[in-house]
Parts: C-alpha cells; structure tokens; sequence
C-alpha cells in the first residue's frame, strides 16, 4: 500500500502515515475552517516520518548533553596543577596556597569549589524544571548552553589573564551551576515526548551513556593541555557547548507534531469546522505545580535514592583523578585518561540496568540489586587499587557499572515514568518539573559528596570510601520504603 507520497506504510505505524493523511488532516479537508485553509499553515515537515524524526531527536539530544558533561569534567583533571600551585610562583596557576597558607587544607579548598558549582546546580534545579515547563524547550535549553559555554571559558582564560582571586573561579562555578540546570529536564522532557513506555529502559540506557560520554571526551581534552595550558582544558569544552547551543535553536524539534500541530499557534486558535461541534485546537493542559508533582506517587523516595546515589556518582567523577595519582602514582594525564574506565563501566551499567528493568518491569528492584553490590565493590576497589594497574582498570569498569546504573536508571526511565503517571490522566506537562525535583535532590547529593571528600581525604583516602558505602546502603535504605517493587 502506498500513500499520495509514494512511500510505503512502514512498521512505524502510524508514524509514516503522512498528516495529509490522518484522521484530523482529513476533517480539515473535508470540512474547511472558518477564516482560511488552515492546511495551507501547516509546516511542510509534518509529512515526514517521525520514525526518523525519533532517531534525529535521540541521537541531538544524546549530543548536546554530552556537550554539558563534557564541560563539567575539566576542573577533575586540573586538580593535580592546582595544588601544585606556589604563592605568585613563575606557573600560571589558580594561586591556591597565596589565599590560604598552610598548603595542607588544599583539599577542602578544592572541595569548595566542587561545592560552589553543585550547590547552585542543585538549588537552579528546583526552578529550572518549573520555568522550562512554561517556556519554549528549544529556546530554553539554546540559551543554557550558550550561557554556560561562556562561564566555562571564563574559568580557562583565569589562567590567560594570570588571576589568582578565588573569589573570581567560585562566582563562575556557581555562574556555571545555575545555567546548567536547563539542560537535564529539557533533554529528558523532550525524549519523553518522542518516546512511550514500551523499551523504554533500554532506549534511555543506552540514550542515558551521553554522561559518560562526555566524561571521557571531557577527561581527554583536558588531559592533553593539562600539563602545558590548562586553559584551554577549559575554553575548548566552552566553545563546544557553545556551538552545541547554536545547533539546538536550529534543530531541535521538542514534541511530536504530526496529530497534535500547530497548537501554539496564534493564527490557528480558536477555528472550529463548519460542519460540526468540536474544537480541533483544544488549548493544552497546565503545567502542574511544584507540590502536585510531589504528590506523584514514588517521586519523594526515588528523589532522597537518587540523593545518595548521585553522592557517590559525583564524588567519583569530581575526586576519582586525584586520587589515582596518589594511589598508583601516575601524572595527571595518565590519570584523567585512567579514570575514563570509571565511566566506560558506567556505559555498560546503564544499558544493562535498562535491558533488566524492561524485562522484569521492576525498575526499583533493578536499582536495588545494583546498591547492595555497589558498597562492597567500592570497598573492594580502595584494597585492589595498591596492587597494580591491571587490578585497578578491571575495579574501576565494575565499580562504574553499578555505581552509575542506578543512577542512570532513576534520572532517566523512572523519571520519565513518573512524569507520565496514571495519576496525571494524560497531562504530558509533568515531566520536566518531575524530573527536575528528583534530580534536584539528587544533586544536593552530588554537592555534599565531593565536599565530604575534600574534608575526608586529609584523614585519609579509606575514609572517604567508608563514606561512599554508607551512602549507598542509606540509599538502598531509603529505596525501601517504597516497597522496592
């Protein structure tokens, strides 16, 4: 059977079925609108297929928050340089000891800086899934990027510009922190809308590897200028994110448009058919309020799970650099090039996390399962970790496994399941303000982590792996309470 395009109708029903076609489109032909041919304000892509549209979609948005990851690792990998740092010494580096004299706090001076950016994450995040709610997803997430690839070359040119003011560096990471929060609940609210139930799980682990992704990309730019510029560790992930942004305001296409068209439309609202009694452009449902999301049932304990879990993700992604240098004793490239394994692991765990989730139907036992290995592992990995490289590379693959794969789990499928709960009865406008409490409190989480981390480690580093088990069994604790079904 082919249509008046001349393709096929394919397994993507009724996907490739062109708008001329459909049901509504018909109607519009058959009864014609009071003020115009409203076919005649239909975009011409709407006969496309959204198959296609569904893979463009995917595979954009798996790229522009690879771009927010990738600009986020480089202060990890710069780590080592800064505590390297002299008073007014001949290396341009951030003038750490100049501010603070007793060079043996270094690490709870780098942990405030880790701390400055992921508290104004986790308090933008609460606001940032309500406005991107009420605001066009496209252009929302065009001006986070730009903006936040601006921050993160402001960080890099400190060192062109020789400055040593750690005021300067905490202003940009918070600066940086706020404008990063329009990325997650954008990207996830606009996958969600291409996206049903059905593999879910699947769809959003292997979508969901864009974090790990851009930690690796974001540990090898760094890592190659770490030793000679450390700048442009900086400035070259700023500039990616920043075109990034240019190409999302051009591409990006947030929702379906092939049933429901054109329904921000001025020059549409309000027709009706001649010929019968029902209003085609119905308005769309309110977004919902910050406490009607709370209520959602599983978003309050999913959210605290996550809060626990994203502590021990970002402590990793924050401290994992340092701490290889100091436990196999390598330089900083070698490290940051190293601890991607931590994250190829997290690849793995996410996808298997999904695949498991979809088969059982059961994404809270998935996460539960992977919590109650992770502690032991992680013990496992402060023991092997003095034993050589080899026993390092294959810890540091399983630890990212089942670290990230809750994780990756929780923000992306359960967030997306709850954001379309049968409670909402049909509202799609939830799901960015769902996702945004849970990985808000998440991020308080990833906040307190790599401060605890800096504090810890100046007592040692097996105190800052004590600190990473508890926290994820309070998490497997806290994932109790809502029965683990």
């Amino acid at each position: 059977m082919t249509l008046n395009t001349g393709e096929p109708v394919g397994p993507c029903d009724p996907g490739r079925i062109p708008l001329a076609l459909t049901p509504i489109h018909r109607l519009l032909r058959e009864n014609p609108l009071e003020g115009g041919d409203a076919l005649s304000l239909l975009p011409p892509s709407v006969v496309l297929s959204p198959c296609r549209y569904r893979a463009f979609t995917f595979s954009l948005t798996f790229l522009l928050y690879t771009s927010f990851h990738l600009s986020r690792k480089p202060i990890s990998i710069v780590k080592w340089l800064i505590r390297l740092a002299k008073p007014w010494g001949t290396l341009k580096t951030l003038n750490c000891f100049s501010l603070c004299p007793d060079k043996s706090n270094y690490k709870q001076l780098l942990g405030a800086m880790d701390y400055s950016f992921l508290c104004a994450y986790a308090v933008g995040m609460y606001l940032s899934g309500i406005i991107g709610e009420r605001l066009p997803i496209r252009l929302y997430l065009s001006v986070g990027m730009l903006m936040s690839g601006l921050f993160t070359c402001l960080f890099g040119l400190g060192y062109v510009y020789n400055i040593h003011s750690l005021s300067f560096y905490i202003f940009v990471q918070v600066a940086n922190g706020l404008v990063q929060t329009t990325g997650w609940p954008s990207v996830v609210t606009c996958i969600g809308n291409w996206f049903g139930k059905g593999r879910r799980g699947l769809i959003m682990g292997i979508w969901n590897s864009h974090t790990s992704v851009g930690n690796i990309l974001g540990s090898l730019i760094a890592g190659y200028w770490v030793s000679s510029n450390w700048g442009l560790s900086f400035i070259v992930p700023g500039v990616i994110i920043a075109v990034m942004g240019v190409v999302c305001f051009l591409f990006l296409i947030e929702r379906k448009r092939f049933f429901i068209f054109t329904l921000r439309s001025s020059s549409l609202t309000g027709f009706r058919c001649k010929d019968c009694d029902i209003n085609l452009l119905a308005s769309e449902p309110s977004a919902i309020s910050f406490m009607g999301a709370l209520r959602i049932p599983g978003v309050i304990e999913f959210s605290l799970c996550l809060l626990f879990a994203k502590l021990v993700s970002y402590t990793f992604l924050f401290w994992l650099p340092l701490y290889i240098t100091k436990a196999a004793h390598l330089d900083a490239k070698k490290a940051g090039d190293l601890s991607t394994l931590f994250d190829v692991g997290g690849i793995v765990g996410g996808i298997l996390a999904g695949v498991i989730s979809d088969k059982l139907g059961k994404r809270a036992t998935t996460c539960a399962v992977m919590l109650l290995l992770a502690a032991p592992t992680l013990y496992g990995f402060s023991m092997i970790s003095e034993f050589g490289l080899g026993p390092t590379i294959g810890m540091l693959v399983v630890c990212g496994g089942l670290v990230n794969g809750p994780y990756a789990l929780i923000t992306t499928a359960v967030s997306a399941d709850l954001g379309t709960h049968k409670s909402l009865k049909g509202n799609s406008r939830a799901l960015s303000t769902v996702t945004a409490i849970i990985d808000g409190t998440g991020s308080v989480g990833a906040a307190i982590g790599p401060l605890l981390a800096g504090v810890l480690s100046s007592r040692g580093w097996d105190q800052v792996f004590y600190m990473l088990m508890a926290a994820d069994f309070l998490a497997l604790l806290v994932g109790s309470k809502c029965g683990w079904v």
